[in-house]
C-alpha cells in the first residue's frame, strides 16, 4: 500500500516544508536573550533600594548608599544591560526626593532615568521602599496617602515614558516590621499600630496609582507583596498562628477590595480600622492593569515546633504553592518579583530551583509573566533585617560590591540564553499586548 508521505514528500520535499516556520515544526523554540518587545516574558532584576529608619529615626538605613550606587549608577545599569536583561526593577529614593508638600529635588532621580531610557532598560519603577521623608515622620501619619499621591503624579508627569510601576513596595512586610515588630521607622510593636500602618500604606498605593493613571492611563501596576506561610505542627492549632497566615493577604485584600476573612475584619475592627475606612477599601480595585508581584525567600517559610519554636523551612511548600493560593484568591497574573539566598555558592541552584516553580505553575495555567533576581548587586545587613548597621555583606546579588560578576550572574545568563524569548504567557503571540487605557473593572 501506498504511503501518504510518498505523495508529500514528491509535492513538497522531505521536511523543512515552506511555511513551518511560522509557528510550525520550524517555529522558534524561545531560546536566546529577551528581545525586549512587549510579548517577551518579562527577565529582571532589582537594584536595592530601602530606606527605613533605626534607632527611632536617628539612623536612616539608605541601601543606594550603602551600596555606593549614586556613584556608580552608570556602571550599575550597564551591568544590567551586558547580562541582557531588559526589565529592571528600580526604586528613587522617595525620602530625598519629596523634600516638603510641593517640593522636589530631582537631581539623582533625572540622571539615573536619563541613563535607563538610553540604555533601553524598561524600569518598573519602585516609589515607596520601606521608608517616608523625614518630614513625614512615619507611617502612623495619616497624612500620607494625599502626600505620596502627590509624589506619585509628579513622578508620572516628570516620566512620562515609563508604564510599570510598584507605587508601594511589599506592604505587609513595611507595615508589619514597622509597627508590629519594631524594627523600623515608628518601632512600634501592637497591633493597631499595625493596622494604622497598614491601612496608610495601602491607601497611599491606590491613591497614588489613581494619580498615575490620570497621566498614564495605560499603567501597568506590580504589586510586589511577601509570600508567606508559617507551618504550625501542634495537633491543635492556635487561633495566634492561623490568623497570622491570613493577615498576610490584608495589604492585597485592602488593594484588590476583596472581603477578608471573618477574623481578619473584626481584628482590623479591634485594632483602628473604622467601618468608612474599610468601606472605602471595597468600593473597588485601583486603576490600571494589575499585576500581581509575589516576593519569594525560603526565610518567608517557617515551622513553629510544637514548644513554640520558629525556624526557616526554606521551601518545603516553595513558591509555586505559595503563590498559587494568593492566585486562587485574587485571579491576578503573577510575576515573581523578589528572591535570592545570601550563601553565593547555593545560588545558582536556588535559581533553578525557582525557574522550575515558575515552570510549573504556567503548565498549570497560571499567566506568571516575570522574574526577577533580587539583587543586581550585594546587599548590607539584610540577616537582621537592616536592624543595626554592622556593615556585612550579604552575598546574594548577581555581582559583588566591586561590581564583579557571583557564580548566579552565569547562572542567570544561562537561564536567559535558553529560555530568554519565551512569550509573557503562552501562545502569547496570538494576543496583543495593548497599549490602549484599562477600562474593564470586572471579570465576567
Amino acid at each position: 500500500m501506498k504511503s501518504f508521505l510518498t505523495e508529500i514528500k514528491r509535492k513538497f520535499g522531505d521536511g523543512n516544508y515552506e511555511g513551518d516556520e511560522f509557528g510550525g515544526a520550524r517555529g522558534h523554540n524561545g531560546k536566546g536573550l529577551p528581545t525586549g518587545l512587549p510579548n517577551n516574558f518579562m527577565f529582571a532584576t532589582g537594584i536595592e533600594c530601602s530606606y527605613p529608619t533605626i534607632d527611632h529615626g536617628k539612623t536612616r538605613r539608605d541601601m543606594l548608599a550603602e551600596c555606593d550606587h549614586y556613584n556608580r549608577y552608570k556602571e550599575d545599569l550597564g551591568l544590567v544591560k551586558e547580562l541582557g536583561l531588559k526589565v529592571l526593577r528600580y526604586g528613587l529614593p522617595y525620602y530625598k526626593i519629596q523634600q516638603a508638600p510641593g517640593k522636589y529635588d530631582w537631581e539623582f532621580a533625572d540622571l539615573a532615568m536619563a541613563e535607563i531610557q538610553r540604555l533601553g532598560i524598561t524600569p518598573i519603577l519602585d516609589l515607596m521602599h520601606f521608608g517616608v521623608p523625614d518630614w513625614l515622620g512615619d507611617f502612623q501619619n495619616p497624612d500620607l496617602p494625599v502626600q505620596f499621591a502627590d509624589y506619585c503624579e509628579q513622578v508620572a508627569k516628570r516620566y512620562p515614558w515609563v508604564r510599570y510601576y510598584t507605587p508601594v513596595n511589599e506592604i505587609y512586610v513595611t507595615a508589619r516590621s514597622s509597627a508590629k515588630d519594631g524594627v523600623w521607622n515608628e518601632q512600634l510593636k501592637s497591633d493597631k499600630g499595625f493596622v494604622t500602618a497598614l491601612k496608610h500604606c495601602a491607601a497611599a498605593s491606590i491613591m497614588g496609582t489613581q494619580q498615575i493613571a490620570k497621566h498614564r492611563p495605560d499603567c501597568v501596576i506590580v504589586q510586589s507583596e511577601s509570600a508567606e506561610f508559617i507551618h504550625e505542627l501542634r495537633a491543635e492549632r492556635t487561633p495566634a498562628v492561623q490568623l497570622e497566615n491570613l493577615l498576610r493577604f490584608t495589604s492585597l485584600d485592602l488593594l484588590y477590595a476583596h472581603h477578608p476573612e471573618g477574623e481578619v475584619v473584626n481584628y482590623l475592627y479591634d485594632n483602628g480600622m473604622t467601618r468608612q475606612e474599610y468601606d472605602w477599601f471595597m468600593a473597588g480595585e485601583p486603576p490600571g492593569y494589575q499585576i500581581m508581584g509575589n516576593d519569594y525567600y525560603g526565610r518567608n517559610e517557617k515551622i513553629m515546633l510544637p514548644n513554640g519554636e520558629v525556624c526557616t523551612s526554606i521551601d518545603v511548600l516553595g513558591w509555586s504553592t505559595i503563590t498559587h493560593d494568593y492566585y486562587q484568591r485574587y485571579k491576578k497574573p503573577v510575576m515573581h518579583t523578589e528572591t535570592n539566598v545570601f550563601d553565593a555558592n547555593e545560588a545558582p541552584v536556588w535559581l533553578w530551583k525557582q525557574w522550575v516553580n515558575i515552570l510549573r505553575l504556567r503548565k498549570e495555567g497560571v499567566p506568571v509573566l516575570g522574574f526577577t533576581w533580587y539583587s543586581l548587586i550585594d546587599q548590607i545587613d539584610w540577616e537582621t533585617g537592616l536592624a543595626e548597621k554592622k556593615g556585612t555583606v550579604n552575598a546574594c546579588g548577581l555581582f559583588d560590591l566591586d561590581r564583579k560578576p557571583r557564580l548566579v550572574a552565569e547562572a542567570y545568563k544561562q537561564l536567559l540564553e535558553e529560555y530568554g524569548q519565551i512569550t509573557i504567557v503562552p501562545h502569547g503571540e496570538l494576543f496583543e499586548v495593548t497599549a490602549r487605557p484599562a477600562t474593564l473593572k470586572v471579570e465576567v
